[in-house]
């Protein structure tokens, strides 16, 4: 006979002792071997594709202000020069020379932008500008040419016309 024997076994209770009340539930309750039912996550329905410009989808290249490259820029995108480069630029795309950047060499672009100085040619250009604080050293070659009061440009220009574009000068080749 234990020590710790319960002194009232002896005695019958006629009533059970009360169990742990039962979570409520919506639904039927589960088997007690039965995992938690997993909630349906929703499946994103793709949305329509949108269309969108072009230009949108072209990524932009930047060269610092505090950076001096020197090498070759070819390749599709746009391109911003705010240090200094010197190398040919050919790209399928839209090239900016910011103001106090520098570049040295030719360039191949849809547009160019000149707020820094350029010292080089420009051919095949759709379109050039040169803002007031840019300044140009080279001959250039462009369906349109912009200079803006103030800029500076020291060359010959060849503007209008057949062969500046760059799309009829590749289907020429």
């Amino acid at each position: 006979m234990s020590m710790w024997k319960d002194q009232l076994s002896g005695k019958k209770d006629a009533t059970p002792p009360p169990a742990d009340p039962a979570p409520l539930r919506d639904g039927p309750a589960p088997a007690p071997f039965a995992p938690e039912p997993i909630a349906a996550t929703p499946v994103p329905t793709p949305a329509l594709a949108t269309a969108r410009p072009a230009a949108a989808a072209i990524k932009e290249s930047l060269i610092a202000s505090d950076l001096t490259i020197e090498g070759k820029i070819e390749g599709t995108g746009h391109v911003r020069i705010a240090g200094k480069f010197k190398g040919d630029v050919n790209v399928q795309g839209d090239l900016t020379i910011e103001q106090g950047a520098r570049l040295s060499g030719g360039v191949k672009a849809d547009k160019v932008i000149i707020a820094g100085e350029l010292e080089g040619n420009i051919e095949a250009a759709k379109q050039v500008e040169l803002l007031a604080s840019g300044a140009l050293i080279g001959d250039v070659k462009a369906n349109t040419l912009t200079v803006a009061s103030g800029a500076r440009l020291r060359g010959q220009a060849d503007v209008g016309g057949e062969g500046n574009d760059r799309k009829k000068d590749s289907d020429a080749a």
